[in-house]
C-alpha cells in the first residue's frame, strides 16, 4: 500500500509562468479601461439627461408664460369689447351728426368762406370723408403727388372722420386695385398711380386701431373684412393673366402686400407667395418692414440678406455711373482749360 501523503506537509507547487503573468495583467488592464468607457458613457449620458431635462422643464416653463399670457390677452380682449363697441358706437354718431351738417350746410366746416393755403388741403380732405364721397377723395389725392408728405400726415386724421374708414379707403382705390378700370382712357393706364393706394392704406392702419387694446385688434367689420379677402383672391388671380410674378409692376405688388397687412388678412398658406414677391420688389425701402408684417421675418432669414446685397450692388452701381460720370467731365473741363490757355499761348506768340 502507498502511503497517504500528510495533509501538513508542503507539497511543490507549480511555479507560473512569466507569459501566464502577462497575460493576467493584460486582462486586468483591459478591464480597468473598459469599466473607465463605461463609466464615463453612463457619466456623459447622465449629463445629457440632465441636460435635456433642464431644457425641457425650460420650454414647459415657457409654454406655462406663452399660455398665461395668451389667456390673459383673451381675458383683455374679451372685458375690452364693450368699452372698444361704445367708443366706436360714439364716433360713428358723432361723424354722422357732423356728415348731416356738412351736407345740410356746405359753409359748416368754413364759415367764413376762406381756406388758408396751410389747411386748405385738410378741410378739403376732411369734407370729403365726412361725407363718404370715396371718388372725389381718391381724385383729389392723386393730384397731389409732389405734396405726399403733407397727405401723410393730413389722410389719417382725415380719415378718423369716416363712419366707416375701412369701407371706404376700398372704394376709394377700387378704380386701380385690385384691377385697373381706367381702361385705355387717354392713355391714363399707363399713369401709375400705387404710390397713392399705399399712401392711402398706410393711413388707414392708425384710424382702426382698437381705441382701448391697440393694434392687436383692428375694428374692421366682418363685411368689410371679407370683402377686403375677396380683393386679394381677385389679385392673386390676376397673376396668371399679366404672365406671373415676373411681370407684374412693382406698384401693384406694392399695394397688394400692404392691402394684405393693413387689412389684416395674412394667409399662412401663402407665405411661400408673398417671399417672392418680396424679393421680386426688394429695392423699395419698405419691403423689410412689410416682409415682417408678413410673417416671413423668422422663416426667411435668406430672403434678408438678398435684399441688403441687392442694394448694395445698386448702390454700387450707381456710384460707379456718378464716378464715370464725374471722370467724363473733369477730363472735358481740364481739355476745356488746356485748349484755352493754348489759344492765349498762341495770341502772345504772334
Amino acid at each position: 500500500m502507498g502511503s497517504i501523503p500528510d495533509p501538513g506537509e508542503l507539497t511543490e507547487l507549480t511555479r507560473p509562468s512569466f507569459d501566464e503573468f502577462q497575460r493576467q495583467t493584460s486582462l486586468m488592464t483591459s478591464c480597468t479601461l473598459l469599466w473607465k468607457e463605461l463609466s464615463d458613457h453612463f457619466t456623459s449620458l447622465e449629463q445629457n439627461l440632465q441636460k435635456k431635462s433642464e431644457a425641457l422643464k425650460h420650454k414647459i416653463q415657457t409654454l406655462d408664460n406663452q399660455t398665461k399670457a395668451s389667456l390673459a390677452s383673451l381675458k383683455k380682449r374679451e372685458v375690452t369689447i364693450d368699452g372698444s363697441v361704445e367708443i366706436a358706437l360714439e364716433r360713428v354718431e358723432e361723424h354722422r351728426e357732423l356728415a348731416l351738417k356738412s351736407l345740410s350746410d356746405p359753409d359748416y366746416e368754413n364759415p367764413d368762406g376762406e381756406v388758408d393755403d396751410g389747411d386748405g388741403s385738410f378741410m378739403v380732405l376732411k369734407s370729403l370723408c365726412l361725407t363718404m364721397e370715396s371718388r372725389e377723395f381718391w381724385n383729389f389725392v392723386i393730384t397731389k403727388k409732389k405734396e405726399i408728405e403733407i397727405l401723410r400726415k393730413q389722410i389719417p386724421l382725415a380719415l378718423a372722420e369716416c363712419v366707416d374708414p375701412a369701407k371706404f379707403v376700398i372704394e376709394a382705390i377700387s378704380e386701380v386695385f385690385p384691377v385697373d378700370k381706367r381702361g385705355e382712357r387717354s392713355g391714363e393706364k399707363g399713369n401709375d398711380l400705387g404710390w397713392a393706394c399705399v399712401l392711402i392704406l398706410e393711413s388707414l392702419i392708425p384710424v382702426v386701431v382698437d381705441p382701448v387694446i391697440g393694434k392687436s385688434r383692428l375694428l374692421v367689420t366682418p363685411s368689410v373684412k371679407e370683402r377686403a379677402k375677396e380683393i386679394a383672391e381677385t389679385w392673386k388671380k390676376s397673376l396668371e393673366e399679366r404672365g406671373g410674378i415676373e411681370n407684374v409692376k412693382t406698384p401693384d405688388v406694392h399695394t397688394f402686400l400692404q392691402h394684405l397687412v393693413t387689412f389684416g388678412i395674412v394667409k399662412k398658406d401663402d407665405v411661400d407667395l408673398y417671399r417672392k414677391l418680396v424679393v421680386g420688389s426688394a429695392w423699395r425701402k419698405q419691403m423689410p418692414k412689410l416682409a415682417v408684417s408678413l410673417g416671413l421675418g423668422d422663416k426667411m432669414p435668406g430672403m434678408f440678406c438678398f435684399i441688403i446685397y441687392f442694394r448694395v450692388l445698386c448702390f454700387a452701381f450707381c456710384f460707379e455711373m456718378f464716378s464715370c460720370c464725374f471722370r467724363f467731365f473733369l477730363s472735358l473741363h481740364l481739355l476745356v482749360c488746356v485748349g484755352e490757355k493754348n489759344i492765349v499761348f498762341c495770341r502772345q506768340s504772334v
